[in-house]
């Protein structure tokens, strides 16, 4: 731009004038006649950051030389790298590292398999296996697409349990191949976070892989959520002075993360689930081929319920919604019962604006970072890992799960409970490692 007195103002006065949020002026570059200046501000998507450009481009005499994202930024070369752990600084470190040393370590892993674990990154290593088929809120985008998210996930892993991940993305989605893929792959992981795999495939993949692997195998779209919401809704419940044997559940959306939630709060105790679907309530009389829909209907539903979602929410305690954007309104959580639960757990957008929610519900929880009570997988898998690698689980089984959402809850004590903290934050330092506890004393038990 135009060196002038009030050059950096008129800059900073366009950004604002657009919404957005001015964090940081730099002069980078000047001369006698132009001034370079790099701006850093807070926008709401990347179109607000095109519309920051327009505005700027529009000023007499300033053009826009660059624009950068701050989240494409992050992701530049990758969100994760592999460090070695040992010193290879002399000949001698190499020779113990690799050849020679390193053959004498095969030929007793080769003899006693078993201490692969022991004797490799076996012990602390997970594969983060999709095929890029239901990837977050963004459907079927394929493998490449798709790792972003699963670095994202080997750095989470890191990050709260010290745990190593690995992204595996697969160019097929070829049930058959994908299952003889991952067994293929097991001799280097101590546990297998299946991700992003869209339904009924990931039932059958997670299910038989469980069944023909001697590693843990665990599908967080389904569990990992089914633990947290178990967690926040323990506390709910302790808000609201309701027991989950005796409240009116509805649960919306009954897909993967759906089924695994219903199957957990059964398991929990709850008696009164009735889930709903696109077509309505699920109940006894729309029973197809679906195994997993067939189990519903057999644990859910005692009264038969029919009609509609609105409909069923009328006189409901709890509705946990993992399915579509703003499929309700405030009036709809109004005819709950006094005292509601909702859940609204739907991404990036929720089943419910959370704020018409609360004007009626008690406590509200969203999968969102901008709102009290946050759904976050993340509160879930690095701990449980981190204790099923730690004692050399083989399986995964309900009762485990059912265990670690206890473990989540009572992170939470009674004197910090109130209607927006029900679940801990994703930086609380005291979940992983309860969880992790948890497990651990679970397996030995």
């Amino acid at each position: 731009m135009p060196a002038s007195q009030h050059a950096t103002s008129t800059v900073v006065q366009a950004v604002a004038d657009v919404g957005a949020a001015v964090t940081g002026v730099d002069v980078s570059h000047s001369t006698t006649s132009t001034v370079t200046v790099d701006v850093t501000c807070d926008t709401v998507d990347g179109e607000h950051g095109e519309q920051v450009r327009d505005a700027l481009n529009a000023l007499d005499g300033v053009q826009v030389l660059k624009m950068s994202d701050s989240t494409f930024l992050m992701h530049l070369g990758g969100k994760i790298e592999v460090t070695p752990k040992v010193p290879l600084k002399t000949r001698r470190d190499l020779s113990r590292a690799y050849t020679p040393g390193v053959a004498r370590v095969c030929l007793a892993i080769a003899k006693k398999p078993e201490d692969a674990r022991r004797l490799t990154i076996k012990r602390n290593t997970v594969a983060v296996v999709t095929d890029g088929t239901a990837v977050l809120g963004l459907g079927d985008i394929g493998p490449a697409a798709a790792l972003p998210v699963m670095e994202g996930k080997a750095a989470l892993f890191k990050q709260f349990a010290g745990v190593d991940a690995w992204p595996v993305c697969l160019d097929t989605t070829d049930t058959e191949e994908i299952i003889s893929i991952v067994k293929a792959l097991a001799p280097v992981y101590g546990g297998v976070n299946l991700e992003d795999i869209s339904a009924p495939r990931c039932f059958e993949i997670e299910e038989r892989l469980r069944d023909e692997l001697d590693i843990p195998v665990f599908h967080d779209d389904q569990h990992g959520t089914a633990i947290v919401v178990l967690a926040a809704l323990i506390n709910a419940l302790k808000v609201v002075g309701k027991s989950l044997e005796t409240v009116r559940i509805v649960v919306s959306g009954v897909g993967a993360a759906g089924t695994a939630i219903i199957k957990l709060l059964v398991a929990q105790g709850a008696q009164h689930i009735v889930g709903f679907d696109k077509d309505g309530a699920v109940h006894a009389g729309n029973r197809n081929e679906d195994r997993n829909r067939d189990w519903i209907i057999d644990h859910t539903n005692p009264e038969n319920v029919t009609g509609t979602l609105k409909e069923g929410l009328v006189e409901a305690d709890v509705f946990i919604g993992v399915s579509a954007a703003n499929i309700l309104t405030g009036a709809d959580i109004a005819a709950m019962n006094e005292d509601a639960i909702v859940f609204a757990l739907a991404n990036p957008t929720p089943e419910v604006d959370p704020l018409e929610a609360a004007e009626t519900a008690a406590v509200v929880a969203t999968g969102r970072s901008d709102h009290p009570n946050q759904i976050n997988n993340v509160l879930a898998f690095p701990g449980l890992f981190r204790g099923l690698l730690d004692v050399g689980a083989t399986d995964i089984t309900e009762e485990l799960l059912r265990v670690a959402a206890v473990a989540i809850a009572e992170v939470v004590s009674d004197e910090e409970l109130n209607p927006a903290f029900v679940i801990p934050g994703v930086f609380d330092p005291r979940v992983a490692e309860a969880v992790a506890d948890a497990v651990r004393s679970f397996e030995r038990s």
